[in-house]
């Protein structure tokens, strides 16, 4: 297999093992409001910008009936009520995030083999500096496309964040690889035009995710 003209990396779930940290911060502020979101629920958050889940969520608390009422939740928080709990939870617990297993090691190969590189995230630029601060190796990727870049119009599913990646690195979208864990985010890749690696994450449904992606049990496999 001929190698990629560049590598367009995803963060969460992908290259830091932060997917789990991310749910569990989701959690605990949804029940702080009354709420308490299942597996799929956590899935469909997956590789979405903040201010996008956050959303998403603040619906789901609005729509929850009282048990004992049998009425829908009268006064749902703001987004920004909802963030305010959500967030020293999330920021607590990301800075503990570990790599994802043989993430260092394709990041460094890229380096070694002069492929260029850029990092097509949801996160925010702050957020992802908090993250990567205990991560060296990802300062091999210094093209970055963040969630609230402001040339950035729409997050994923959107293929945007794919597009403005490719066009910072000077390579058209279909000589690309994308690399991605979540549904959202290998349908933003896959209407982008890329080739699509997905890294199935536990309890994931592959019916959820674009046909002709190719599938990765570990990052280790993927050889360049």
């Amino acid at each position: 297999m001929a190698r990629p003209a560049a590598c367009l990396f995803d963060l969460d779930g992908l290259l830091l093992d932060t997917e789990p940290l991310h749910a569990r911060a989701w959690r605990e502020a949804a029940a702080h409001f009354g709420r308490q979101l299942n597996a799929a629920e956590l899935m469909q958050l997956r590789g979405r910008r903040r201010l996008d889940c956050a959303e998403q969520v603040r619906g789901w608390i609005a729509g929850a009936v009282d048990p004992e009422s049998g009425a829908a939740h009268s006064d749902p928080p703001s987004v920004e009520a909802l963030l305010a709990v959500r967030q020293p939870i999330a920021e607590a617990l990301l800075v503990h995030a570990q790599p994802m297993a043989g993430a260092p090691e394709l990041v460094r190969r890229c380096a070694e083999l002069a492929i260029p590189m850029a990092l097509a995230t949801s996160s925010s630029r702050a957020a992802v500096a908090l993250k990567a601060a205990p991560h060296p190796w990802l300062e091999l990727i210094t093209v970055r496309v963040h969630g609230d870049d402001p040339e950035l119009r729409e997050g994923k599913p959107a293929p945007d964040v794919f597009l403005l990646a490719a066009a910072r690195l000077g390579q058209e979208p279909s000589s690309c690889w994308a690399f991605e864990d979540s549904p959202a985010g290998a349908r933003a890749a896959e209407a982008a035009g890329c080739r699509v690696h997905v890294l199935l994450p536990e309890g994931g449904d592959p019916a959820a995710y674009p046909g002709g992606v190719r599938w990765l049990d570990s990052l280790r496999e993927l050889l360049l």
